[in-house]
């Protein structure tokens, strides 16, 4: 439904008629959703080596709300043991350390394997209304390539309503 409505909007806005007939040549498949940024976004930047496959992120609320718990929902594969030591590159932190400090599903050492992580952070209500960029590279103890994804989120609040 979004995406079509997107779909929509756009040819509207470049004045092609969005359903008419198109030729083959012109077709346009669109393998995934369409995201605009309403609120949050990512990117899975990692190379099919890293040793952690991040398939899929979802939040609850949608878009994040400051002053509100946010819940983060991670599927994963991880292919090699992660170590106590491995980090994440933002500010540097200790992974497994946060993991536990925070109570998460899963501590290290975390074994290989398919993983579906469910976290919920309270969203103080003091976040600044701006658009956020964090960049994320995690490292295994080694310092071998972990994981990489760039992430957005947008706590401006915008002019116009959000109709559904």
């Amino acid at each position: 439904m979004v995406g079509l409505l997107s779909l929509s909007l756009l040819s509207l806005l470049v004045g092609v008629p969005a359903f008419s007939a198109a030729a083959p040549e012109q077709e346009v498949i669109l393998d995934t959703p369409v995201r605009t940024m309403e609120g949050w976004s990512y990117i899975n930047c990692g190379l099919p080596t890293d040793v952690v496959q991040v398939k899929s992120i979802s939040v609850s609320p949608d878009p994040p709300k400051p002053g509100k718990n946010l819940t983060l929902t991670a599927v994963g594969t991880v292919n090699e043991v992660v170590k106590v030591g491995a980090y994440a590159d933002v500010t540097q932190f200790d992974i497994c350390h946060e993991a536990s400090a925070a109570n998460a599903s899963i501590q290290c050492p975390v074994d290989a394997g398919d993983y579906t992580v469910v976290q919920t952070v309270a969203l103080p209500n003091e976040i600044p209304r701006a658009k956020f960029s964090i960049n994320v590279r995690g490292y295994t103890v080694d310092d071998e390539d972990m994981l990489c994804l760039d992430l957005k989120v947008d706590f401006m609040q915008s002019p116009f309503p959000r109709i559904f």
